[in-house]
């Protein structure tokens, strides 16, 4: 026999293993962040501070991303 889980035991569980929406979604930024050249700490650091979109723009224009950052911020 299975047993059901309360929705405090899932959404404890999903913070644990770290499935939950806010989770995934800094992790997904930190990705962005690194693809656009920035190392993984800094990217993570920087994730939930900065839009990734406004930074891939300037890149895209050709600023270095040091410059994008400092612009952005």
């Amino acid at each position: 026999m299975e047993s059901q889980r309360t929705p405090v035991e899932e959404a404890v569980s999903e913070l644990v293993t770290g499935n939950d929406e806010t989770t995934r979604v800094h992790q997904w930024r930190t990705e962005q962040l690194r693809r656009l050249g920035y190392p993984g700490g800094l990217a993570s650091s920087l994730a939930d501070m900065v839009d990734w979109h406004d930074i891939a723009r300037l890149i895209e224009r050709g600023c270095a991303p040091t410059l994008a950052l400092k612009i952005v911020r």
